[in-house]
C-alpha cells in the first residue's frame, strides 16, 4: 500500500482543506495551564437538573435501553410540539414533522445534505456559529457570507441579502439567538427580511437552539412568520437552555417531505438518538420551566455584569439581547483579536475566543462566554482590565 503524502492523500479533497475549529485551539492550549479562568467554550457551567438526570436513570432502571423509532420518542415529539405551540407559536404533526436527532449539530448536517446539490450556494449570517462553513462545504455547497455589523448590533438587514443572492442560491442559514454575538432579530425586523426570501423561492434553515436565553424580549420563531414554516427548516435542541451538552440530543422540524428526506440520511447514519437521553429530554420538556427560568436569570445577571465591567475597562461592547456571549471590541487597543486572545492568555490567564474565528464580520472582536459564575467573572474581568490598562 502507497504511503500517504503531501500529494497522494487518502483523505478526501474537501476534509483535507478543512480547516480545525479555532475555538478549540485556544480551547487546548488554555487546559495545558495551570489557573487560568476560561471564557471560551459556549457550554453552561450548571449541571444537568436533577430531574432529568433522574428520568434517564430510572429509564434504566426499568431496562429502557433498546432503540427507539428512528425518528425518536413519540411522546417526546408530542412534547415538542406542545413545547414550540405554548412558547412560540408555531406547530408541527409529531409523526411527519419533528425528527428527534443526536444533537443540535446533526440536525444542521442533515438539514444541508438533504437539500444541497453540488455547486449550490447557502448564504450564512455572520458572525456564525464554527461549524456553518464547515459543513456546507462537506455537503457539497458552496458557503456565501452576509456581513453584519456592531454599529447595527449585528442584525441581518434586507440590502444585506439581497446583495449576495444568485441564481445558483438555495438557502440561507442564520443563529437567532446568536452565536457569538448575543444579538437577536424582532418580528418586525423579521419582517422586512421575509420578502426578498419569498420573491427568490430560498429555503431558510434557522438555528434557534439560544431560543429560551432572551433577557429583554421574548424570542420570535422565524417559523412562526406569516407563509415562512413551510420553508423553514427548525433547529433546536437541550444542550444549551436545559444544560444538557454531554446528553447530545436535538431536533428538527420541517414540512414532511423536508423530513423524510433528513430522515432518510439519519436512519443510515444514527439510526436513533440515544434512548436514556431522550427520556431526560422528555422530563425536561414536561417539567423543566422552573429549572430554565433560573438559569436564565442567572445569565441575565451574569451578562448585566459583564457588559457593564467591559465598558469599564475601555473596551466598547454592545449588549446581547440573548445567548451567553458577551462581544466585545478590542480595536482601541491596537491588537488584533487573535494577538489580544494569546496575549490575555499568557499574560493574565483567561481565555477567550477570537471573534474571526466565526467569520470576517467578527475582526476586531473577542467571544467571551458568561456561563460561568459571577465570581470566575468578577476575577476574569479584573484580569483583563489590568492587560488592557498596560496596552494603554
Amino acid at each position: 500500500m502507497k504511503q500517504a503524502t503531501a500529494t497522494n492523500t487518502r483523505l478526501a479533497k474537501t476534509v483535507a482543506e478543512l480547516k480545525p475549529s479555532g475555538i478549540r485551539r485556544f480551547f487546548d492550549l488554555a487546559a495545558s495551564m495551570e489557573g487560568v479562568i476560561s471564557l471560551g467554550v459556549g457550554e453552561p457551567d450548571f449541571v444537568t437538573p436533577w430531574r432529568f438526570r433522574e428520568a434517564s436513570i430510572s429509564s434504566l432502571e426499568r431496562g429502557h435501553t433498546a432503540y427507539t423509532s428512528n425518528a425518536g420518542l413519540l411522546e417526546l415529539r408530542r412534547e415538542i410540539n406542545t413545547y414550540l405551540e405554548t412558547r412560540y407559536q408555531v406547530s408541527y404533526h409529531p409523526e411527519t414533522e419533528i425528527l428527534v436527532t443526536v444533537g443540535a449539530s446533526e440536525a444542521i448536517d442533515i438539514a444541508l445534505r438533504a437539500v444541497l446539490n453540488p455547486g449550490d450556494e447557502v448564504l450564512i449570517v455572520e458572525p456564525c456559529y464554527v461549524s456553518y462553513e464547515p459543513i456546507v462545504r462537506l455537503a457539497g455547497g458552496v458557503p456565501v457570507f452576509l456581513t453584519t455589523t456592531a454599529e447595527n448590533s449585528f442584525k441581518l438587514t434586507p440590502e444585506e441579502l439581497s446583495a449576495k443572492i444568485t441564481s445558483r442560491t438555495k438557502a440561507v442559514i442564520f443563529c437567532y439567538p446568536n452565536n457569538p454575538t448575543g444579538s437577536t432579530m424582532s418580528k418586525d425586523e423579521w419582517l422586512k427580511i421575509t420578502p426578498i426570501l419569498e420573491k427568490h423561492d430560498l429555503l431558510v434553515i434557522s438555528d434557534e437552539i439560544y431560543a429560551e436565553l432572551t433577557y429583554d424580549s421574548s424570542h420570535y420563531s422565524f417559523a412562526a412568520l406569516p407563509g415562512m414554516k413551510d420553508r423553514t427548516i427548525l433547529i433546536s435542541g437541550f444542550s444549551k437552555a436545559f444544560a444538557m451538552t454531554g446528553w447530545r440530543l436535538g431536533y428538527v422540524c420541517a414540512s414532511p417531505d423536508l423530513l423524510a428526506g433528513m430522515l432518510k440520511i439519519h436512519q443510515y447514519t444514527m439510526l436513533c438518538a440515544p434512548t436514556m437521553a431522550q427520556m431526560a429530554a422528555l422530563e425536561a420538556m414536561k417539567n423543566g420551566q422552573g429549572e430554565v427560568d433560573r438559569m436564565v436569570e442567572s445569565y441575565r445577571q451574569r451578562r448585566n455584569y459583564i457588559v457593564h465591567a467591559f465598558k469599564q475597562v475601555g473596551l466598547a461592547c454592545h449588549e446581547p439581547e440573548g445567548a451567553f456571549y458577551a462581544f466585545p471590541s478590542v480595536k482601541s487597543t491596537g491588537l488584533s483579536a487573535a494577538d489580544f486572545a494569546e496575549q490575555l492568555l499568557m499574560e493574565e490567564k483567561v481565555a477567550v475566543v477570537p471573534g474571526d474565528v466565526f467569520g470576517e464580520s467578527g475582526y476586531g472582536h473577542i467571544r467571551c462566554s458568561y456561563a460561568t459564575s459571577l465570581e470566575q467573572l468578577e476575577r476574569a474581568m479584573e484580569r483583563i482590565g489590568r492587560f488592557v490598562s498596560r496596552l494603554s
